[in-house]
């Protein structure tokens, strides 16, 4: 994971090589390691997410919210997977270590 952490407006954020003119062109993608899926869906994300036992939320519209019992773990992603971002993909990593990881392609 390169880049800079960018705090604005209350927010913190991942910029992705910042002046690296070559970046733009590289996509990241979520792959599921145990079985090294791509992970192209949000279908394919819950499928793999529940087995792991997070669970969905329906409360918010906008988001899909991913929730695992007897922790304060939250993953919430954009309800458009197109919309769906490599930071969302960290938070994935982050909280499903050993699990999921991001490569470039």
């Amino acid at each position: 994971m390169s880049g800079v952490w960018v705090f604005k407006d209350g927010v913190v954020r991942l910029v992705e090589n910042p002046g690296d003119q070559g970046s733009s062109s590289r996509r990241k993608v979520l792959v599921h390691v145990p079985s090294g899926e791509v992970i192209t869906s949000y279908e394919a994300l819950e499928s793999k997410l529940s087995a792991l036992g997070w669970e969905r939320y329906y409360d918010e519209p906008d988001l899909l919210q991913f929730h695992k019992r007897s922790t304060v773990h939250l993953i919430s992603l954009p309800r458009d997977f197109s919309r769906f971002k490599s930071m969302h993909m960290y938070d994935i990593v982050v909280q499903t270590r050993n699990v999921f990881e991001v490569r470039d392609i």
